[in-house]
């Protein structure tokens, strides 16, 4: 199973929204999806379940922190997952407010790795162990991961649970200073975790995650269209971000490249509005609405562009991560 994490601390990108769209899409495309819910909000969650299956789930003690709570409580290890069918082929580890209330365990036992303790290393990659434990159980091609918008202990753990990153991005000033930050920590993370590897006690029964982190690329989200081009005001933001992505994620020397002509934007997807709200309320993709829905008229020719542009995402997505050559 490749895994593949959305990343990016500044919120309002579209993040989950897009972890969920291509979720859907991987499926449609015939591969066998685990998507995982490790932000605590949720977000992802509720994008594919109604409250009343949210409630259940969290009553009968169902979501991803319900999994790694024997490890944190002190009581065992990780116990296996359980998975929520949201329709054939596509699975999720249901999030939970709850994975807030352990971070503090995931940043003390970062250091103690560095001692050989073999418990902080059970912690820090519970994460990965867990993925990997309910994509084998779910016979998963592809993990999706959703992650909470920050730079915490939990989000370093999840990441080093992570083959490649996509980096969803707005067109403004706080998208262009959220890559830098992320560039520099997940530059950072990997090559601490790469010290840690080596530290790893005799006494673990497990193979640790190699923390690949391999950077796919950016996606912009959520810009107004005119003409088929970005309005003016966005655009100046646009043309910023291959240069912060070279120089902060793949810590490249400054190239000034056009945005239309940069080769790490895997695609413009534009804010469809009114739709989204009419998908969550159905629990599907917006590409997946149909006229009974409510996607009618001009909304359901919006319908049909939206596939074809996740349709397009999602093939590039697959074919960048295939063609790397470290995982």
């Amino acid at each position: 199973m490749k895994t593949v994490a959305f990343f990016n601390n500044k919120g309002g990108v579209g993040k989950t929204s897009l972890a969920f769209h291509i979720s859907w899409m991987l499926k449609k495309l015939g591969h066998n999806v685990l998507a995982a819910d490790f932000d605590p909000q949720a977000n992802l969650t509720r994008m594919c379940m109604d409250e009343s299956r949210i409630e259940k789930v969290l009553q009968n003690k169902q979501s991803a922190f319900n999994a790694l709570e024997p490890l944190i409580q002190g009581t065992g290890d990780i116990k296996n997952a359980d998975i929520y069918k949201v329709t054939e082929g596509f699975g999720l580890l249901p999030g939970s407010l709850e994975l807030s209330g352990i971070e503090a365990d995931f940043s003390d036992s970062w250091p103690k790795c560095m001692d050989g303790n073999p418990r902080s290393f059970r912690v820090i990659t519970a994460f990965s162990r867990l993925m990997k434990q309910a994509g084998e159980e779910w016979k998963a091609d592809w993990g999706v991961i959703d992650m909470g918008p920050n730079l915490g202990a939990i989000n370093r753990a999840v990441l080093i649970a992570s083959n490649y990153v996509v980096f969803p991005l707005g067109p403004d000033l706080f998208s262009f200073q959220g890559l830098k930050n992320v560039g520099n920590f997940l530059n950072r993370w990997k090559k601490e975790w790469d010290d840690r590897k080596d530290k790893k006690p005799d006494s673990l029964n497990f193979a640790l995650p190699e923390g690949d982190m391999v950077p796919v690329g950016y996606v912009m989200m959520r810009h107004s269209i005119r003409h088929d081009r970005p309005v003016q005001a966005y655009q100046r933001w646009m043309n910023k971000m291959p240069i912060a992505y070279r120089k902060y994620v793949l810590q490249e020397r400054e190239m000034d490249t056009p945005s239309e002509q940069d080769q790490y934007l895997l695609a413009h997807l534009k804010d469809y509005r009114s739709l989204m709200p009419m998908a969550q309320e159905k629990t599907k993709p917006i590409f997946l609405l149909k006229p009974g829905d409510g996607a009618i008229g001009a909304h359901y020719n919006a319908v049909q562009e939206c596939y074809k542009d996740f349709k397009s995402l999602t093939k590039k997505i697959i074919s960048t991560c295939e063609k790397n050559t470290s995982v």
